[in-house]
């Protein structure tokens, strides 16, 4: 016999399958129990209303039949005109219609039971072991043994302060086992035969996308035939007219791939034999797929096993057991040796946290990208049958419906280049087979179910089905059992979290419901983003503590779980009280403050997080703060903050591609869109404007083009770079951005004396670096002299007057005489009418700044930044843009026929909206994940870091994505930009 005609016989399928018959097995010798008896009473539940496609059920009207003429048991039954069985059958079969259930000792249901409909109360049970009432038993699949938090109140009911015998007992089909350990009661078998024909359908329809018809447009859905048998007629006559006909030229080899050895996997390869299939090796798919001459008439099938492809990190062969015992020592390769050949994918195996994933996110990307260059609709249709959202294939984002099977799915970290997936992932597969999932159910039940009514009675039963269930039991009388006492920690959380928003809408306030508690110090321009996204948690609480009340309270006004409070940054004391207060503390006050709020947070023990650069100061906390088991994590605003997360994710995949990096180069900068540009220097104030103007300042060190560079603070603005070719769209230029080259080792990047190119910039419209560099020979953005202010039209002046010594009148006619002392005429004209438009030259009638002026001196710089802070403020209506791009040029780690060069880049590019600007998204929203990650428990890194743990920036990434701010990437091959940066730069210097 045929493994195939194996698989179709009746002794392989599952036992009711294969024969329906239903008298009572010849191994148990029944005795009639005579009326005077006490009655055990087994309820059959409806399913919940809201599940319109569960058609199934525990019991079949012959087992019913059985039940009642045979073991003398009552059987009750709430009516349903939904079931797969009709009401009547049952009652025909000896069952009583019940709206509750309420005099049931067993109750029993498939998925599990609305909240509104579970008794918990014990019941009457004259003449039973332990009358006059007894506890009831439910049985189904009750999804809790995991801790899901969306069943913990169903848990909970059945859960007590201390013991009570009189709560009922919880059985979990999905924990019933025989002596090898495997599961005896489910239906796997169903899921793979549904999940099948569920995944041809989606195939036939992304064909039709890509504009050809398949033989499988024809795939019958399971819930359109009544069984499986027609199901399978149906399916067979495909494959037939495949055998005559053969698949479509267009899309080469059928290859279906199948991974798994359950019931799941032998319900997809017992449907899978209704066509003509050729079985084949994981080693044979590139051969198959590349060979013209391969026969059109066959479909393939290749059954990839764990060796297939599960390696050692440490380059060892896979061993099961080895595999179960080390999970963690192994990764899969299944992105490059199975995925990219197969027409369709379907997933049987499950998967574990503790276990490596089938296919990461990365890998998907890795796979689509092979699956291009193999032929046409290579791996675009993938079945998950397993269903583990965000499990096994990280990239399954949700559970499908019967209603609506399949969709199209981009994770955020798959380059734009690359096409989307379909997947068909339908969590309830069986349900599309009620009739035989329910048959074959039925006849794996009975045996623990006259266990259990015989338990009742208190007479012998099978020892062997009253062990399993009472290894199956989640709870009873009270208390949970055995191995799942570890969900009480689950179902308190749960609880912790009911009262808690039952205090808060009654308005009470008890240390004991304490919620999370988040302190922000600042109420800035980036801070609305955050305070909102924060907020959103209701088991967290927020304090938004500055010296502006109308700013705090309009932050924090519109949300119930935010609070006002009035700080000034220099009152140690009740900063300190704050920050005791708190579980994080975020800090968006200015640079120089950051070291005074880490300290406290040391001596507090508190975490600390901020968008700004880890400056030295903040570094010689780190010991401190490890000791402290404290973290004071910085750098995840935008930049940095967002660069950072996006280039060590595209860094990690490239590594994981075993990629050699070439080359690193990155570019941000927030600006006007472009349409709201024209002002001077082209820029507006979404964030500090001294920080625009100390950023001017600082020098920069960097390596181009396979030299390393050094710009002082005093040329950064001389030595710019003229064409950013980032955009086809936006003329740019850039800033070199401080120093560069630590981040070779920051990200992982290799040895510098290995590296072309390591280099972060700014972005700025083009003009802005020299009319900047104008006003900084002007002596606007001079740190050190402080000036008497009489009036906003001398600031100009007068700064120049401290820059070169001398005194100028206080015409415009002198000032202008001055000014083309110290730079060219032609810049002196274009600086003059930007200080015109500022308001800030003698004898200007063409625009008044209408800021009062300062009573005490200031340093120039301050006086500048008040002026342009009101002057370059956005408008009502208009909006601002963040751009970011990285460029990594990369090559393959191992000399291959193919090692040309490839530049991946990464970039977004964001628009402000009505409720925010881009660049408080961008800084607000980094701040706030990450905070929340922290609040959370869920980086566990301590003393002062950046956001390089791989799991914070994962997360950030994560959420951007969920907010809209998604990176985009691509790839091509040939040279990075480098080149025009260093011919550029070498202009500039040439030209000084």
């Amino acid at each position: 016999m045929t493994i195939a005609s194996l698989r179709r016989s009746p002794q392989y399928l599952p036992r009711p399958l294969a024969k329906r018959t239903y008298s009572l097995p010849a191994r148990r010798t029944l005795a009639t129990v005579s009326p005077e008896h006490a009655k055990v009473t087994v309820g059959i539940r409806r399913e919940d209303p809201s599940r319109i496609w569960e058609r199934r059920c525990p019991v079949t009207p012959d087992e019913v039949a059985q039940l009642v003429q045979h073991l003398d048991v009552n059987v009750l039954i709430q009516d349903c005109d939904r079931r797969v069985f009709p009401v009547d059958q049952f009652i025909k079969a000896g069952a009583k219609l019940h709206p509750t259930l309420e005099p049931a000792h067993i109750v029993l249901g498939i998925k599990e039971t609305p909240l509104n409909e579970l008794v918990t109360s014990p019941v009457s049970a004259p003449g039973l072991r332990s009358g006059p009432s007894i506890p009831r038993t439910h049985l189904m699949f009750s999804h809790t043994t995991k801790g899901q938090p969306y069943n913990m109140e169903l848990l909970s009911r059945f859960l007590g302060s201390h013991e009570n015998p009189s709560l009922p007992r919880l059985i979990d089909y999905e924990l019933l086992v025989g002596k090898d350990g495997k599961r005896t009661v489910g239906f796997g078998w169903f899921a793979g035969v549904a999940g099948v024909l569920e995944s041809l359908s989606a195939l036939a329809h992304a064909h039709l996308e890509l504009g050809v018809a398949s033989p499988f447009l024809y795939t019958p859905r399971p819930h359109t035939h009544p069984s499986i048998p027609s199901l399978r007629s149906a399916l067979r006559s495909i494959g037939q007219n495949i055998a005559d006909n053969g698949t479509p030229k267009a899309l080469g080899p059928f290859v279906i791939g199948l991974t798994g050895s359950g019931n799941v996997t032998e319900g997809c390869l017992s449907i899978l034999d209704e066509l003509p299939i050729v079985n084949v090796a994981v080693e044979d798919l590139p051969g198959l797929v590349s060979n013209p001459g391969t026969d059109l008439h066959k479909i393939y099938l290749v059954h990839a096993l764990p060796k297939d492809y599960l390696t050692r990190s440490d380059g060892g062969q896979y061993s099961r057991d080895d595999y179960y015992k080390n999970p963690a020592m192994y990764h899969s390769d299944f992105d490059t040796k199975v995925a990219p050949y197969l027409t369709l994918f379907l997933n049987g195996v499950g998967w574990l946290p503790s276990f490596p994933r089938l296919m990461t996110n990365e890998q998907l990307a890795t796979a689509l990208t092979r699956a291009a260059e193999v032929g046409r609709a290579r791996f675009g249709v993938v079945g998950d049958i397993s269903c583990d959202v965000e499990g096994g294939l990280e990239f399954l984002p949700r559970a499908s419906t019967l209603s609506d099977p399949f969709f199209k799915h981009r994770p955020s970290s798959l380059p734009s280049h690359l096409p989307s997936v379909t997947i068909m992932s339908v969590d309830i597969l069986p349900s599309s087979l009620p009739l035989d999932a329910s048959q074959h159910f039925c006849g794996v039940l009975m045996p623990y179910l006259r266990a259990l009514i015989d338990d009742y009675h208190g007479r012998p039963g099978s020892r062997e089905h009253l062990e399993a269930l009472n290894v199956a039991t989640i709870a009873r009388n009270g208390e949970l059992q055995g191995k799942h006492r570890g969900l009480a920690a689950h179902v308190e959380r749960w609880q912790a979290s009911r009262a808690a928003e039952i205090a808060s809408k009654a308005g009470v306030a008890e240390t004991s419901l304490r919620k999370k508690r988040v302190l922000m110090l600042g109420s800035g321009m980036v801070a609305g983003p955050a305070v909102q996204e924060i907020c959103k948690r209701s088991d967290v609480e927020i304090i938004v503590a500055g010296n502006v009340r109308s700013e705090t309270e309009d932050l924090t006004r519109k949300f119930s779980n935010a609070k006002a409070a009035y700080l000034d940054v220099h009152d140690a004391a009740e900063m300190a009280r704050l920050i005791q207060g708190a579980d994080v503390v975020i800090s968006l006050l200015p640079v120089p403050f950051h070291p005074a709020v880490a300290e406290l947070c040391i001596q507090h023990r508190k975490h600390l997080v901020t968008a700004s650069y880890i400056s030295p100061a903040m570094r010689a906390l780190h010991e401190r703060a490890q000791s402290a088991d404290v973290l004071l994590l910085n750098e995840i605003g935008l930049d940095p903050g967002i660069d950072h997360c996006s280039a060590l994710s595209l860094l990690a995949q490239l590594q994981r591609d075993k990629k050699r990096v070439i080359s690193f180069t990155s570019f941000c900068g927030g600006l006007p869109a472009p349409d709201c540009a024209d002002v001077p220097l082209g820029y507006k104030f979404s964030w500090s404007p001294r920080g625009v103007l100390n950023a001017a300042l600082n020098g920069a060190q960097f390596k181009l083009d396979g030299k390393e560079m050094k710009i002082s603070g005093d040329n950064l603005l001389q030595e710019y770079f003229p064409d950013i070719p980032i955009s086809h769209v936006l003329k740019l230029e850039g800033l070199a951005n401080r120093d560069s080259l630590p981040y070779a080792e920051t990200y992982g990047l290799g040895k510098l004396e290995n590296l072309q190119t390591v280099l972060r910039g700014t972005l700025r419209y083009p003009g802005f670096a020299d009319l900047m560099h104008a006003f900084k020979i002007i002596g606007l953005l001079d740190t050190e002299t402080s000036i008497h202010l009489r009036d906003w039209r001398d600031l100009a002046r007068v700064s120049l007057e401290k820059r070169i010594g001398e005194q100028i009148g206080r015409d415009r006619r002198s000032f202008l005489s001055a000014l083309s002392t110290v730079m060219t005429a032609e810049r002196a004209e274009s600086a003059l009418g930007a200080l015109d438009w500022l308001g800030l030259t003698p004898e200007n009638v063409l625009s008044k700044t209408s800021l009062a002026t300062p009573l005490k001196p200031q340093t120039p710089i301050e006086l500048f930044t008040s002026v342009l802070a009101h002057k370059l403020r956005y408008n009502p209506g208009e909006r601002d843009m963040v751009v970011l791009s990285h460029e990594i040029v990369a090559q393959p780690s191992l000399p291959s026929i193919d090692s040309a060069t490839e530049v991946h880049t990464s970039s977004l590019v964001a628009y402000g909206n009505s409720e925010a600007s881009a660049m408080a998204r961008c800084v607000g929203l980094p701040v706030a994940f990450a905070a929340l990650e922290v609040l959370y428990g869920n980086v566990q890194v301590r003393g002062v870091h950046g956001p390089t743990d791989r799991g914070l920036y994962g997360a950030v990434l994560d959420g951007l994505q969920g907010a809209g701010l998604e990176m985009k990437e691509s790839v091509r091959k040939g040279p990075g930009m480098e080149r025009v940066l260093a011919e550029g730069l070498n202009a500039r210097r040439v030209a000084l």
